[in-house]
């Protein structure tokens, strides 16, 4: 076998690759580890459980309707550390530079890095720098790594029967706010990266009730994220497709490109299952949240296997996993 794009894309081809990269005996510090393939890791000390988890970020172009690269290394790293229920705190930073790379470009992501964690009040600490020969890359390369605290880790495979299904935001803003530039379309703000840090809005949704489970839907989109938990939690998710929140302008898109705009990139949302008694309370605080705004209930978990959408006509379809992300570079 050999190495190829689909093995980096999210999707089903994803997981030969990882057959391989996961072969390691010592894989677990003590609590979670490598071998749940959760958004990170958890390390428990005294009373508390450190969360921790790292990102490459290769995106082209880098910067695109709505951010650039550095704002999704950092919220990206801190979004991971969120869905496992972990305060960001610290974080590190490594960039592969190439040369000629205009230092100007250089200057602006560092600024939006810094804009992006002041939201949250995380801090970069650390770091490393490599500047390679022209040619050897596109442009950069930069690798997050971030750590958190919690005291109780949230997982991608608690959700329960009766649980409610609750999507933070819209769906497929980034993959399509990123595929429209790169072809050219002149759609204006009509679609724009969600890229965000989601620790604010996560932390009012903890405390508003029982999350059982959480995951942000990026490469392979919701459809990756949804048939992920709903497998590893060994359950049935029914979707109601009249409830997912898309946005107009992204389904035109999607229909122009021939893109299921289900298995796109997202940079800042969050999808959960709730206890149905704090559904809505929950739904509120989300709400409250200037990045959760368009939150909605989804749907509902119930005994069995598989997602299924309930469609608008009354019939009902799978949603399958991605074979492979159909928009790929995106984060």
């Amino acid at each position: 076998m050999k190495v190829n794009l689909m093995h980096g894309a999210g999707g089903e081809v994803m997981g030969e690759l990882l057959s391989v990269l996961t072969r390691f005996s010592h894989n677990n510090a003590g609590g979670i580890g490598l071998e749940s393939l959760d958004d990170g890791a958890v390390i428990p000390i005294g009373d508390k459980n450190l969360v921790f988890t790292t990102d490459s970020h290769v995106v082209h172009p880098i910067f695109f309707p709505g951010g650039d690269i550095g704002r999704i290394a950092v919220s990206g790293t801190i979004n991971d550390l969120a869905m496992m229920g972990g305060r960001p705190i610290a974080l590190s930073c490594a960039m592969i530079i190439q040369e000629g790379f205009d230092v100007a470009d250089l200057e602006r992501i560092v600024a939006s890095m810094d804009a992006a964690l002041g939201e949250v009040g995380a801090s970069i600490v650390t770091g490393d720098t490599k500047v390679l020969e022209r040619g050897a890359l596109d442009g950069i390369v930069i690798n997050t790594a971030g750590i958190g605290v919690t005291e109780r880790a949230v997982r991608d495979n608690g959700l329960q029967p009766g649980d409610l299904i609750i999507a933070s935001g819209t769906i497929g803003d980034h993959g399509l706010a990123i595929m429209a530039h790169r072809e050219g379309f002149d759609l204006g703000e009509q679609i724009r990266s969600d890229v965000a840090p989601l620790w604010g809005m996560i932390e009012g949704a903890l405390a508003a009730g029982e999350i059982h489970a959480m995951k942000d839907p990026t490469r392979g989109g919701f459809a990756n994220a949804i048939n992920e938990m709903a497998s590893k939690s060994g359950v049935r998710v029914e979707i109601d497709e009249e409830a997912l929140p898309i946005r107009r302008s992204v389904r035109s898109a999607a229909a122009m490109l021939g893109i299921d705009p289900l298995e796109v990139a997202n940079e800042g949302k969050a999808i959960m299952g709730v206890a149905p008694d704090d559904a809505e309370a929950v739904l509120q605080a989300l709400r409250s949240h200037p990045y959760g705004r368009d939150a909605a209930i989804i749907g509902r978990v119930t005994e069995g296997k598989n997602v299924v959408m309930r469609t608008s006509i009354g019939g009902e379809r799978f949603i399958e996993p991605p074979v492979g992300d159909p928009v790929p570079r995106v984060c």
